[in-house]
């Protein structure tokens, strides 16, 4: 009788182990148990630390007036002439508070693509956008410099808090496309050389603005 092959001695492993219950490796933790446990640190803080630490750049506004004070001079230092906007309570903000924008401008013209969020990840700084917003699968990628706007009521700690936090919002009908931004937009060769905005933004920024005193 032939000795059985390696493809059969590796199945029958299979349905060995199939047979046999393996105890969990953690059996006191219950399903909803953060992965990774919260730190005491406030949430503005940690995402300001984390994001900065993937070379985004942070600015926290006490209110709006601040936040479009800060992006007026941030233009200017940039010399940012063609800004792309197109969420409409952004640009009824813009408009309201005299910000100059072009509407019609398409977004493969533009200098800077300026963009809300559906929130933000604290523990991994990171932007999370989806196909909801408009335009929410290209603006935030396409242009070579990104502006985030977003609300301290839009912390979240973790990945699972950005998931529940759009399932609670969006229900069975959850964003074809979820798109999570972790700074710039980098690789690196075999060589291990970071290379920053090859597929992507080569500069993040994140407006964050204290919730109590925005819209």
């Amino acid at each position: 009788m032939a000795a059985p092959s390696s493809k059969n001695k590796i199945l029958k492993k299979i349905r060995k182990a199939l047979t046999q219950s393996t105890p969990l490796p953690f059996p006191d933790r219950k399903a909803e148990d953060p992965i990774v446990p919260p730190q005491e640190t406030e949430l503005e803080v940690q995402f300001a630390e984390e994001f900065s630490k993937l070379q985004g750049k942070f600015v926290f506004c006490l209110n709006t007036d601040e936040l479009l004070y800060h992006l007026t001079q941030l233009t200017s230092h940039e010399q940012w002439k063609e800004i792309y906007c197109s969420e409409q309570p952004l640009q009824q903000l813009f408009t309201a508070k005299g910000f100059s924008f072009n509407p019609a401008l398409a977004l493969k013209d533009a200098d800077v693509s300026i963009t809300l969020c559906e929130c933000l990840v604290a523990r991994t700084g990171t932007i999370v956008m989806s196909a909801a917003q408009q335009h929410g699968r290209t603006s935030g990628v396409y242009a070579p410099v990104h502006v985030c706007i977003a609300y301290t009521n839009q912390l979240v700690y973790d990945v699972s808090n950005a998931f529940n936090l759009l399932q609670t919002k969006y229900g069975d009908q959850l964003p074809s496309l979820i798109n999570f931004a972790s700074g710039p937009s980098r690789t690196a060769d075999i060589e291990k050389t970071l290379v920053v905005g090859v597929h992507g933004p080569k500069e993040v920024y994140v407006f964050l603005v204290d919730d109590s005193l925005a819209h």
